[in-house]
């Protein structure tokens, strides 16, 4: 969870301390310890909820729901290579299978025999 001052809030901390959750915070000053997180709020704050002005939150969950779907199946992502993130886990799983339908078999021991 970020330090931030944004985030602390009693009503939270109560809520997961009834749920038995445990707030793993990173340090203070170590945004790249969250960096993926960061990052996608990042994009979802400037392609969302800063591009748009929402009458119901029916409109914010239909906006971000596009979103979600363009950034993991069409957008293209620097760091995978100019892929989508769906495309380039398909790219993942098919050299995997390709991996493993090409090892060799492996021996038999002579009690299976």
């Amino acid at each position: 969870m970020d330090n931030g001052p944004e985030f602390i809030s009693q009503l939270t901390q109560s809520w997961s301390k009834i749920n038995e959750i445990e707030f793993q915070y990173i340090q203070p000053g170590k945004p790249s310890q969250n960096a993926y997180v960061e990052r996608f709020n990042r994009s979802f704050r400037d392609h969302v909820l800063d591009a748009y002005s929402f009458d119901s939150i029916d409109q914010v969950r239909e906006t971000s729901e596009a979103w979600i779907d363009d950034y993991n199946n069409y957008r293209p992502h620097e760091a995978l290579g100019g892929l989508p993130p769906r495309v380039y886990r398909e790219k993942q799983i098919n050299a995997h299978r390709l991996l493993f339908a090409s090892a060799p078999p492996t021996l038999q021991s002579a009690h299976e025999h």
